[in-house]
């Protein structure tokens, strides 16, 4: 639809006020008034205390009237103002016209259709549409309507259009009546703009005629018939076949009988069939020319039955199989182009035999299921080119198609001998009077590996964060009970009883503290330490400890790639992983065998040849650890990186490790792949993106400082006010006790609000900000960037269980701040809070 213009909408329903009425009232009132002076006092004072009564139960009644909805005010309260704003902004022009020519209302649309600036310029329709002979027959229909107060509708072609660009434009004109509330009849005129509507019915009908040219004058025959044998339809090809005229066709002049030799008819006539299918069946016969010579066909003849089984219209395919001339000679290079159009199809199709023997298919069908084109006992079967699994789903279907069934759902199958699947869809088939069924095959390989990568991606996704979670509230206890053993072994002697037992739950309490980063490790939270490293120096470093580490049954080969590319990653948390991969391969080996660590380049270009979807294009190093031990069911292999998921005996493994290897060659931007077969091992492969360095510069050596006196003790004491901001209660009291032992002047916080209000009722001048990350109500970065609204400028020290990249983009560009990772250690807190105070 063209664009319309704003315009305001005329309104004119409104009745206006009779100045005549208001004149006769004034004029009764002084009339009243003189009439009061001629009367006595005494009878004057009664009439007029009467006449004020009864104005006063008029002005009563009217204001009850009001309050109750019987009386109205005029103006725009009395208005349906939503049902006035729908016709206003309506699409479609719309006026209310009463009698022949008086304007009552016309909304934005159609004055914009006028033209009309305002109510001095609007036109009735057939103002508007007059001056164009072709419409003036069908405004006069409207306008006959309108005057018999009927309903009428008309379509008009407008040359040039009211509005917008084009030659043509059409508009759907409407009129009824409607009755108003004053009682004057009035008619309301709807104006749509059906342009774009008739511009696609134009287009639709021009595919449609291209569709029926192609089909008139395809290199096959066409024919199509009702349920009484009587052709509705025949293309042009079929038509000169037989040499018919076309005008013969369609008109009730040719029937079944008029076209097919003799008895032959009858195949194509059919009685009650199944109810709600379609039977396709081919025939071989002759069909008679106009001239009486026979032309012999093979007809594909289609017809369908309805909800009580009755016969419907059939539509027929006819090849023609004249021995000669160029009939015959088009149908061959048709079956020549159909062949090769068949064979080169992307989608895999074959027919069936009812037990499901392959009577032919194309090649998209042999490379898709080689396994069912093998030749067992003479006989190629369809069912050995699926899983076992799904071979009596797959043969129930043949069945059902072959008895004529169409209601047969697609069945997802994995194929046999490799790791793809594919949707197969049987349908019915009739060949040489025999019934079987058409395989359609589609491979849904990649559907299915994205489907599973999805699902294992939002599960990991979903885990993580439920560790990082529960990670997050350990650590707050944690550090709670780490720090108040800290200020309980401060007052206490080693040789104190009590000593070794708070001893024993600090060691306990950093214990957990481990698993907790192992947590954090596989939800990718945890604190990294990034550096380029040359992962071949690495490996040989870790050498030594590796073969302690496995025993003297176990024989580790380390082989390493030549010229290995820098990667960047956190050397501390590099080692974990490779020591977690080594151990549980040795654990894989319990009566000994051989562990292979193998490094080497891997070139964007060689990527593709690992095979693992979720691998980018990219420069890699990659870390192979290989063990030939018992390998991973596969049933469990999906589950290896699960946290707390462990085959190990209760007691023998916490499920963190490989849990942790994920988490960290994940946080660091790599990827880890699992390779295993029951029976002969398993090859763990980690990829670190290579890492390129902007710009090279020669590194001075770094001496290695010789070995000095052993240092004093260093001096944790300290002065100044520090503002300690943590939600979790033990936290910040210990916290508050170790601060203010070493001599700071300690404002506490359960909070980030809190923290603002401690900021604007304090006269101290804060020198240092301690602040937990996640927090209730306002979190740490928030309230840092508050506290630097309100000219706080002092340094801040963040403490969090996660790293500082989960919340360093939330802070301001160009801030600084200090960090203090948890579970933390009471000399931790000290140290940080000195090194950072101003």
């Amino acid at each position: 639809m063209s664009q319309i213009p704003s315009h305001s909408s005329v309104d004119r329903s409104e009745r206006a006020g009779n100045p005549g009425l208001v004149l006769l009232l004034a004029v009764c009132l002084v009339a009243a008034m003189a009439a009061f002076s001629f009367l006595p006092q005494e009878q004057a004072t009664k009439f007029i205390l009467g006449l004020l009564a009864f104005l006063a139960f008029i002005g009563i009644s009217a204001l009850l009237a009001y309050a109750v909805g019987f009386l109205q005010l005029s103006g725009a309260q009395a208005r349906n103002d939503v049902t006035k704003i729908v016709a206003d902004t309506s699409p479609d022009g719309m006026i209310v016209t009463e009698g022949e020519s008086r304007i009552v209302y016309a909304n934005e649309t159609y004055m914009a259709l006028s033209g009309a600036a305002d109510a001095s310029g609007l036109r009735t329709v057939d103002r508007l549409f007059s001056g164009a002979p072709e419409v003036s027959e069908p405004l006069y229909r409207l306008a006959q309507a309108a005057r018999d107060h009927k309903r009428g509708a008309e379509e008009l072609r407008l040359t040039p259009p009211l509005l917008g660009e084009g030659a043509v434009g059409w508009y759907r004109i409407r009129v009824r009546p409607i009755d108003r509330a004053a009682g004057a009849a009035a008619t309301l005129w709807t104006i749509s703009d059906v342009t774009r509507e008739r511009e696609r019915h134009e287009n639709v009908f021009q595919e449609l005629q291209h569709a029926i040219d192609f089909l008139d004058h395809a290199p096959a025959g066409f024919f199509s018939t009702d349920p009484n044998g009587n052709i509705s339809y025949m293309n042009a090809t079929l038509a000169d076949w037989l040499d018919f005229d076309l005008a013969q066709v369609g008109s009730g002049g040719l029937a079944l009988h008029d076209i097919v030799v003799g008895d032959a008819v009858a195949l194509l006539s059919s009685g009650m069939g199944p109810p709600s299918t379609v039977r396709t069946e081919q025939i071989d016969l002759d069909l008679r020319r106009r001239d009486g010579l026979r032309l012999p066909v093979r007809l594909l003849h289609r017809i369908a039955y309805g909800h009580d089984g009755a016969p419907g219209a059939s539509r027929t395919l006819a090849l023609n199989r004249a021995p000669g001339g160029e009939p015959a000679e088009e149908a061959r290079a048709a079956e020549v182009r159909f062949a090769r159009f068949f064979n080169s199809t992307p989608m895999a199709i074959a027919t069936v035999e009812p037990d499901g023997a392959i009577l032919r298919s194309n090649a998209a069908f042999a490379r898709l299921l080689p396994g069912a084109l093998k030749d067992i006992g003479g006989r190629r079967l369809i069912a050995n080119g699926v899983e076992e699994t799904h071979r009596a789903a797959l043969q129930g279907a043949i069945a059902v198609a072959a008895s004529g069934g169409e209601d047969n759902a697609p069945i997802d199958a994995a194929l046999a001998g490799s790791q793809r699947s594919a949707r197969l869809f049987v349908t019915p088939n009739e060949e040489a009077d025999q019934r079987g069924a058409v395989i359609f095959a589609l491979d849904t390989t990649e559907e299915r590996n994205r489907e599973e990568q999805l699902h294992q991606s939002q599960k990991m996704q979903a885990v993580g964060q439920l560790a990082g979670g529960v990670a997050h509230d350990f650590n707050n206890v944690l550090t709670a009970i780490i720090g108040y053993s800290d200020l309980l072994l401060a007052n206490h002697r080693p040789t104190d009883p009590s000593f070794q037992d708070i001893m024993q739950i600090k060691q306990n309490a950093n214990r957990a503290a481990g698993l907790v980063r192992q947590l954090l490790a596989f939800s990718r939270r945890q604190t990294l330490r990034p550096q380029v490293l040359q992962l071949g120096d690495v490996l040989s470093e870790l050498q030594m400890l590796t073969r302690r580490l496995v025993g003297e049954k176990i024989e580790v080969d380390l082989k390493q790639g030549r010229d290995l590319w820098m990667v960047k990653a956190d050397l501390n948390q590099f080692e974990q992983v490779i020591m977690n991969l080594i151990v549980n391969a040795r654990d894989a080996m319990p009566d000994g065998g051989k562990i292979f660590i193998r490094t080497r380049n891997v070139a964007a270009a060689e990527c593709a040849a690992y095979g693992e979807k979720l691998l980018p294009p990219a420069d890699y190093v990659v870390v192979e650890v290989e063990d030939n031990g018992s390998g991973i069911p596969p049933d469990i292999l999906d589950k290896i990186f699960d946290p707390f998921f462990t085959t190990k005996e209760i007691g023998k493994g916490t499920g963190l490790g490989l849990s942790m290897v994920y988490g960290i060659v994940k946080q660091t931007g790599g990827f880890v792949f699992c390779d295993s077969e029951v029976g002969r091992g398993t090859t763990f492969r980690i990829f670190l993106t290579r890492y390129v360095e902007e710009e090279v510069t020669e590194e001075e050596p770094v001496e290695v400082p010789k070995a000095e006196a052993k240092k004093p003790a260093a001096d944790h004491t300290g002065h100044g006010v520090v503002l300690l901001v943590e939600d979790e209660e033990a936290v910040r009291s210990f916290g508050a006790r170790a601060l203010a032992s070493r001599g700071y002047t300690v404002l506490e916080a359960e909070s980030g609000l809190d923290a603002l209000r401690v900021v604007e009722e304090t006269d101290e001048h804060i020198d240092l900000v301690v602040s937990d990350v996640v927090m209730p109500e306002m979190d740490g970065p928030t309230m840092f960037g508050e506290l630097r609204k309100r000219g706080i400028k002092c340094r801040v020290i963040f403490v969090s269980g996660y790293a500082e990249e989960a919340f360093s983009k939330n802070l301001p560009d160009g801030e600084d701040f200090g960090f203090l990772p948890k579970p933390f250690t009471l000399k931790q807190l000290i140290e940080t809070v000195k090194a950072n105070m101003q």
